[in-house]
């Protein structure tokens, strides 16, 4: 990062960096506007975040001329991916089980391709430039709506899952290097709190206090 402070914050990743079913500022946004108060000069956001996109079609997505011309501009770059990797799972789950075997092998592929992605975002990015890699509270439904949905025994199983996918994407992001910023005891504590209130109606993606949480998140990680 410049001594001056980063100027361009990219945000990369599925749905939860594009602020779907928010209908509020997204938290990339957010973040660049709190990092331009803290250093006195405007920070321009970019945010080239796409509901649906797993690990695999963000490296596609890492190939494209618009995308990489972003990225060769910014002080620092945050990525949220992964959870779509681990879609299936569910399906898995409801028709008879989804074990530590079954888990842990999706979540090695998510973080193979994650770390395929921050490979690929390393190559086209200045050398001064910061990457935040964060991630999940959840990567599926959560709080109220996940139990309504899916009832009793969802909660522990998809902790579980997830758990197990923030430990690959941990693993992925100290081999490229990056920062890891969590997000899972902002929301969760210890796995004891219950996130509804920092989640849309659908259970699965922030509303605005929680893009809000995520932005305050990030910045007291890039203190330094």
């Amino acid at each position: 990062m410049t001594t001056a402070g980063p100027r361009v914050v990219v945000g990369l990743g599925d749905s939860v960096t594009a602020g779907t079913a928010c209908g509020c500022t997204d938290f990339v946004t957010l973040y660049a506007a709190m990092l331009g108060a803290r250093s006195g000069h405007s920070v321009r956001p970019v945010n080239l975040g796409v509901g649906g996109l797993t690990t695999s079609s963000l490296g596609a997505q890492l190939a494209t001329p618009p995308v990489t011309a972003s990225l060769s501009s910014a002080d620092v770059v945050v990525v949220t991916i992964g959870a779509n990797d681990l879609s299936p799972l569910i399906g898995q789950w409801q028709r008879g089980g989804c074990g530590t075997t079954c888990m842990d092998e999706a979540s090695k592929a998510a973080g193979a391709g994650l770390a395929a992605a921050l490979a690929r975002v390393r190559r086209v990015t200045p050398a001064h430039t910061r990457v935040l890699v964060t991630t999940y509270w959840n990567v599926f439904e959560d709080g109220d709506v996940a139990d309504a949905d899916f009832g009793p025994g969802f909660a522990q199983w998809s902790d579980e899952v997830t758990r197990s996918a923030n430990a690959a994407i941990r693993t992925a992001a100290a081999a490229d290097g990056d920062q890891v910023v969590d997000l899972y005891a902002p929301f969760e504590g210890e796995g004891d709190r219950n996130p509804t209130a920092l989640l849309a109606d659908d259970g699965d993606h922030p509303n605005a206090a929680g893009h809000r949480l995520i932005a305050r998140t990030l910045l007291a990680a890039t203190a330094g």
